[in-house]
């Protein structure tokens, strides 16, 4: 994995509400660009393998839309939760998660992740390529802090959900180091 100093170049395909859209779904397609999503702004993302999976929906995001105050007023523009998932998938997923603050942005293509160097293979799960979950803070587009959980790897075998909490970035931005606890591991002599 190699470390990158800015977020990459690529164009999200997303869907916005126009009411001029006739018919019971008002949306249409919008591009956006990372430099529209980054540029000139404090952003926090975050991204997690997928939308409506168990951490991701009991903790990842809530616990975000829960910090939001605390987070803008320390100075962030913007929260997003980034998945390998398309635009249908992710306004569902925030519709049914009541998101009002985290902004849910898809790649569907993983093309973002991909760049990121953070998409991995989850086949041994049924998900196919997917990002691995980590968070980040951005400034203008430019990468200040990587929280990327431990165990990189492809079918990892676990879902490590360590340091790219709410809580863990939030402890950053207010100059604070977070100490998570650890349980110890015995080593056994034989």
């Amino acid at each position: 994995m190699t470390a990158i100093s800015r977020v990459p170049d690529v164009v999200f395909k997303t869907r916005v509400r126009d009411e001029s859209v006739p018919g019971p779904n008002p949306y249409r397609w919008q591009d956006r660009t990372t430099e529209e999503i980054f540029g000139g702004k404090k952003v926090v993302l975050f991204a997690l393998p997928g939308a409506f999976t168990p951490t991701c929906s009991s903790t990842h995001l809530p616990r975000y839309e829960e910090l939001y105050d605390q987070f803008t007023a320390l100075g962030v523009d913007q929260i997003i939760c980034l998945s390998v998932n398309d635009a249908f998938v992710m306004f569902q997923w925030g519709k049914q998660q009541g998101a009002k603050n985290v902004f849910l942005l898809p790649d569907g293509s993983g093309e973002f992740t991909r760049k990121m160097g953070m998409l991995v293979d989850k086949s041994n799960i049924g998900f196919g390529m997917r990002s691995w979950r980590y968070a980040m803070v951005v400034n203008n587009g430019q990468i200040e802090k990587m929280f990327i959980e431990p165990g990189f790897e492809d079918n990892c075998a676990t879902d490590p959900f360590e340091v790219s909490d709410a809580d863990t970035v939030l402890a950053y931005l207010k100059g604070v180091e977070r100490v998570k606890e650890v349980a110890p591991r015995l080593a056994f002599v034989g």
